[in-house]
């Protein structure tokens, strides 16, 4: 099937100024900014995964969501901060005798996966902010553009769009930009090609699992606020199951995690001390 690109001129546009905006802010390379701009994201698609739900008093979930994302700039590994916040939640539903496990989801989807891509420039740096992008950016615009020339096996009932065609070229596409940006940011080839798979192929399984739950809400988009994508979910599902994948990936393989200047100097200050003791 030949397609013609300016079919999909909105979508190509879109994705453009995404792309600006995310080179803009690598160049940038400010961590309030970035956690700021994250914050955004990750509030947008709360709130389109509230709509989905169709949670009628999420206020609560916006308050915990919201003081999970000013914690999770104080501290390492803020992904870890979402576990507190169920504690929070479900303790506060139990002394009310009331616990609605529809209103847990949202902390577990989108926040907890927004906690783990925080966590990737926070912790680790922002190339590999950087690297969850080309492989997730890869694999998403091959499998698109490659279902609709080529595709014609359906790849799961869930969404009957999707093709075994595209995910292959996908995860090709995925894996190829992985080992190239891993490479220059001095990932070691076969972790590199190790990562970039799982990561590649966990961002597919995101953009299922989005299209799932909006299959059974019966809405095409989980919003509009993207014009040719959607909603925010519709563009960061990918990113959320990826981010979490490279996030254990990169910890079991020992990735050094980036200390910040005052916890640094906090370290030094008690090394010191402990040197003057002996």
């Amino acid at each position: 099937m030949n397609i013609n690109i300016f079919t999909y001129q909105e979508r190509l546009i879109t994705g453009l100024i995404l792309a600006a905006a995310a080179i803009f802010i690598v160049w940038l390379n400010w961590a309030f900014v970035t956690w700021m701009i994250l914050g955004c994201i990750a509030g947008i698609a709360l709130y389109e995964m509230v709509k989905i739900l169709k949670i009628e008093e999420p206020v609560m979930i916006y308050i915990y969501a919201v003081a999970a994302w000013i914690l999770a700039y104080f501290c390492s590994y803020p992904q870890m901060l979402v576990f507190g916040l169920l504690v929070l939640a479900i303790s506060s539903m139990a002394f009310k005798n009331n616990i609605d496990y529809k209103s847990l989801f949202p902390l577990m989807y989108p926040l907890a996966p927004m906690l783990f891509v925080l966590s990737l420039p926070q912790d680790f740096g922002m190339r590999y902010l950087v690297w969850l992008v080309f492989i997730v950016c890869a694999t998403d615009i091959a499998a698109f553009y490659a279902g609709k020339m080529i595709g014609s096996t359906p790849f799961s009932p869930v969404s009957p769009k999707k093709t075994w065609e595209g995910v292959y070229s996908g995860l090709v596409a995925g894996v190829i930009f992985g080992v190239i940006v891993g490479i220059i940011i001095d990932i070691d080839f076969l972790v590199a090609l190790f990562i970039s798979i799982l990561v590649s192929a966990a961002s597919i399984f995101g953009d299922l699992f989005e299209s799932y739950l909006k299959r059974m809400a019966g809405v095409k988009d989980s919003g509009t606020i993207l014009p040719g994508h959607g909603g925010m979910l519709d563009r960061a599902d990918g990113y959320l199951f990826g981010a979490v994948i490279m996030v254990v990936l990169l910890s079991l393989f020992g990735t050094p995690v980036e200390i910040s200047a005052d916890t640094a100097s906090t370290i030094k200050m008690i090394e010191d001390a402990l040197k003057t003791l002996k």
